[in-house]
C-alpha cells in the first residue's frame, strides 16, 4: 500500500472514528453542568451560584479561567498522544477517537464558563455550532434546518469530522515510524487542541459580549428583555412557536 492510498485508508477509518467519538462526547460523555459549577467554585474560586453568576464577573476573569481549561486540555492531549502513539499510524484511529472527546468536551465547559448551559435542544444545537466553528467545518444550511436535534448533531458532526480528519491524514507520514512518532503526535494534539480550543473560546466569549450589552441595554426593565439571540434565530427561521 502506497503512502497516497494509505492515507486515504486513514481518513475513513479516521474519520468514522470521529464521529462516533463526537457524537459520544456528548450523548454519554459530556459535562455535567451542575459538577462543574462546583468545580468552578471550589478550584477558580468563583463567587456564583449558577451559571447566571458568571455575567457579573470580569470578563478577564472568564478568560483566564478558559485559558486554564484549555491548556489543561492540551497537556492531556499530548500525554494520550504518547501512549497511543507507540504504535505509529496503527495508533491514530483510537487516538483521533479520544482526542474528539477531549475537545468537545473542552468546548462544553467553555461554554458554561461564558454562562451558556444545554439544557434546551435550541442549546444543544448551538453548542455543536460552536464546536463545528472551533474546527474550522463549513455546515451552511444546517445553521437553519436544525428542528430536529438528533438529526442536525449527526449532520454537523460528521461535517466535523470530514474537516478534521483531512487535516489529520497529514499526520500519516509524521507518524509513520513507531517510538519517534510518540513526540511528534504528542506535539501535533497539543497544537491542535490549542487551535480548536482558541476559535471555540473566541465564539464563547462572542456571545458572551453580546448577552451582556443585551442585559445591560434592558437592565431598567427586566420584565420586559427582547428574545435572546437563539429565539430570534427561531423566529426568523419560522421554528417558534
Amino acid at each position: 500500500m502506497d503512502q497516497g492510498s494509505g492515507k486515504s485508508w486513514l481518513m475513513g477509518r479516521a474519520e468514522a472514528a470521529l464521529r462516533q467519538a463526537l457524537q459520544a462526547a456528548y450523548w454519554r460523555m459530556r459535562i455535567n453542568p451542575d459538577d462543574f459549577l462546583m468545580e468552578l467554585r471550589a478550584a477558580h474560586r468563583l463567587p456564583i451560584r449558577s451559571y447566571e453568576g458568571v455575567f457579573s464577573l470580569p470578563p478577564e476573569v472568564l478568560d483566564d479561567v478558559a485559558q486554564q481549561t484549555i491548556r489543561g486540555a492540551m497537556k492531556m492531549a499530548a500525554a494520550e498522544a504518547a501512549g497511543f502513539d507507540l504504535g505509529g499510524a496503527v495508533g491514530i484511529v483510537p487516538d483521533m477517537g479520544v482526542l474528539a472527546v477531549i475537545t468537545m468536551r473542552t468546548v462544553q465547559k467553555l461554554s458554561l464558563i461564558y454562562g451558556f448551559e444545554y439544557n434546551t435542544e435550541d442549546e444543544v444545537a448551538e453548542l455543536w455550532v460552536a464546536a463545528a466553528t472551533a474546527a474550522g467545518a463549513d455546515i451552511g444550511k444546517e445553521l437553519i434546518e436544525r428542528r430536529v436535534l438528533k438529526a442536525f448533531v449527526q449532520r454537523v458532526s460528521s461535517r466535523i469530522a470530514t474537516r478534521i480528519s483531512a487535516e489529520f491524514a497529514e499526520k500519516f507520514a509524521a507518524r509513520a515510524l513507531p517510538i519517534a512518532s510518540s513526540a511528534v503526535g504528542a506535539v501535533l494534539n497539543w497544537y491542535f487542541v490549542r487551535a480548536w480550543g482558541k476559535r471555540a473560546l473566541a465564539h464563547f466569549r462572542q456571545r458572551h459580549f453580546a448577552e451582556r450589552e443585551r442585559r445591560a441595554a434592558y437592565a431598567e426593565q427586566p420584565r420586559q428583555l427582547p428574545p435572546s439571540s437563539l429565539e430570534q434565530q427561531r423566529q426568523e427561521s419560522g421554528t417558534g412557536d
